[in-house]
């Protein structure tokens, strides 16, 4: 019995770890500009959800846009 329940107790605790680690942030380093007067951003941000490429740079590109900034190039994506 006492097997049984250790077993339980580990899958239950890799499900939340799994879970725990789909919703870890995404760390998108990124180039950046405003337009009128010229001015050039180099950042690092953080986006929620995959941390594909693609989806993390549309994220981000979305995100830029409602700041008034044009995303020039994304240099790395990583989970953070």
């Amino acid at each position: 019995m006492k097997r049984i329940t250790s077993i339980i107790t580990l899958a239950t605790g890799l499900g939340l770890g799994s879970a725990l680690a789909a919703q870890a942030a995404c760390i998108v380093e990124y180039k950046a500009k405003r337009d009128n007067p010229l001015e050039l951003f180099y950042e690092v941000a953080e986006v929620g959800g995959d941390c594909s490429q693609a989806d993390a740079t549309e994220r981000l590109r979305r995100k830029l846009a409602q700041e008034g900034l044009t995303l020039l190039k994304v240099l790395s994506v990583r989970q953070g």
